[in-house]
């Protein structure tokens, strides 16, 4: 009697569990619903750039991953990627919230052969019902530039340190390191295969990690063990992201200093470049005030003067 009692006990105790550990009764804390990816400042500054003078066609075909890096382990060989195979889509994302989506024109080229065997889907459904009376499909809209370039280079571990102390069994330490993304993007004209402009921007990444330890006699014959900590890693996909952000935006400024194309307002253009040049390229000097109202540069001055900002478009800028 007393075992069925407790067998009894047990199949409840077990249904109880059972119906707890259903995720409609116990949500899993941890889960968030999905958002869209939130801005970086850069993201920012590219979204609030002023409009062109006049909309920019571009086309992208591909945004390659060329450093060919596995993800860093000091465990075990890892072989997933170091940096996203996505680089067309961020480009192409970039360059469609560039001045809230007024400044590039993107036409889909990443995947081509897709959109031509849907057209000619469309049109061998068209003759075969209307026969010669099927109206042809518009032309595709082309592009006078691309967009080329790729993720250049990961450096893992530049840098790379800690720090910790213990003090009668009581201490913590923690623990850093830092990568580094370089993206390179440049502007091709289709007519002359000319390369208009080119930047390369970097971006560091930083894996930081703390933890804590207690290790202790409470009494003769206990010990008191604990350990907590925690590990930030961050996303190496928002770092090529805000990268590749900061790429379009030097494009756009430094197509403006050459006079590739202008900005509609001619004064805020003006301050755009003097800030772009004082944030992100430091060695050079500041725009001369008798830019013209595209905000490019006046012509560089003679030998032996000062030097203007008029230099090759191409820099190095740093997101941090």
């Amino acid at each position: 009697m007393a075992l069925r009692r407790v067998g009894f006990g047990v199949l409840f105790c077990a249904g109880v569990l059972s119906g707890c550990a259903q995720p409609s009764l116990i949500p899993d804390l941890l889960e968030q619903p999905p958002v869209v990816t939130p801005p970086s400042p850069t993201g920012v500054n590219l979204e609030n750039l002023p409009p062109p003078a006049r909309r920019v066609d571009v086309a992208v075909y591909q945004f390659p991953d060329f450093t060919g890096k596995n993800e860093p382990n000091d465990n075990f060989a890892e072989y997933s990627r170091a940096v996203t195979q996505g680089g067309a889509g961020l480009l192409v994302d970039a360059l469609k919230r560039a001045g809230g989506g007024k400044w590039f024109t993107v036409v889909e080229r990443t995947t081509l052969n897709d959109l031509l065997q849907e057209r000619q889907l469309i049109r061998a459904t068209r003759q075969e019902f209307d026969k010669d009376h099927a109206r042809p499909l518009p032309a595709i809209h082309f592009a006078g530039l691309l967009a080329e370039g790729g993720i250049l280079a990961y450096d893992a571990n530049t840098m790379t340190g800690g720090a910790g102390a213990n003090f009668l069994g009581i201490g913590g330490n923690t623990q850093y390191r830092r990568d580094i993304v370089t993206v390179g993007l440049r502007i091709v004209s289709v007519q002359s295969g000319e390369v208009l402009t080119s930047v390369t921007t970097t971006k560091t990444v930083y894996s930081v990690g703390i933890n804590t330890n207690v290790y202790k006699y409470v009494a003769i014959d206990q010990i008191l063990q604990a350990e907590a900590g925690f590990t930030r890693n961050e996303p190496t996909q928002l770092a090529v992201r805000q990268a590749i952000d900061l790429a379009v935006y030097a494009t756009i400024v430094e197509g403006a200093r050459s006079g590739l194309w202008k900005f509609a307002d001619a004064a805020r253009a003006k301050s755009i470049i003097r800030d772009y040049v004082e944030r992100d390229k430091p060695g050079e000097a500041v725009i001369d005030a008798a830019a013209d109202p595209s905000g490019a540069v006046a012509p560089a001055p003679p030998p032996g003067a000062t030097p203007s900002a008029s230099a090759a478009p191409q820099t190095a800028a740093a997101a941090q």
